[in-house]
């Protein structure tokens, strides 16, 4: 029988597989915008299990990169984690390391905002006031369009993720940003 995770056995096996202290944070932020957004659509019952997808979204990044998302199936699979999650951890890298499409309204979403909370992190980093509290969305759409900042961050995956959702890019900027802010542990 299949199992959905606490967020508490969540937690726990993003720590067994993540050691690094930015790993850990990425996938709290991105479970944290995962929650948010799952409340903004209309499916605030589930906002939990959201929250636990985006949470282990990268379980596997740290230690198998060359096997990202690949990994992170195997993993879960082994502890009989439900498939819902399975599916929608691993749609995130669709085309890139997966052929996993983004189908479920949340599945869409983790793929539009994963490479963005990236690139809106990186931006506050380099603010006067290291935060997204002050944070506006022209300033985001500015380094979006600068590639050599936070360069690893794919603007390729952001439109994507902007299109599959039916969004503009101004949308998801805004969006992401409000969802990030809504997040009270983070910067």
């Amino acid at each position: 029988m299949t199992k959905i995770l606490s967020r508490c056995e969540a937690g726990e096996l993003l720590r067994e597989f993540n050691k690094d202290p930015f790993h850990i944070h990425h996938a709290e932020v991105v479970e944290g915008v995962m929650k948010y957004f799952a409340v903004k659509e209309g499916f605030a019952a589930e906002a939990e299990f959201w929250g636990i997808v985006g949470l282990l979204h990268d379980l596997d990044f740290e230690q198998f990169p060359q096997e990202h998302c690949i990994k992170t199936q195997e993993i879960l699979a082994e502890r009989d984690i439900d498939p819902r999650i399975i599916r929608a951890a691993a749609s995130h890298g669709w085309g890139l390391t997966v052929d996993i499409k983004p189908e479920h309204r949340m599945e869409k979403i983790l793929f539009a905002v994963d490479e963005l909370t990236g690139l809106i992190g990186a931006a506050a980093l380099i603010r006067p006031s290291k935060s997204i509290r002050d944070m506006e969305v022209k300033s985001i759409a500015k380094k979006f369009k600068t590639p050599a900042f936070a360069a690893g961050c794919s603007r390729e995956v952001i439109k994507r993720g902007a299109e599959m959702c039916n969004w503009t890019l101004d949308e998801l900027f805004a969006e992401t940003l409000e969802a990030m802010k809504s997040v009270d542990w983070i910067q």
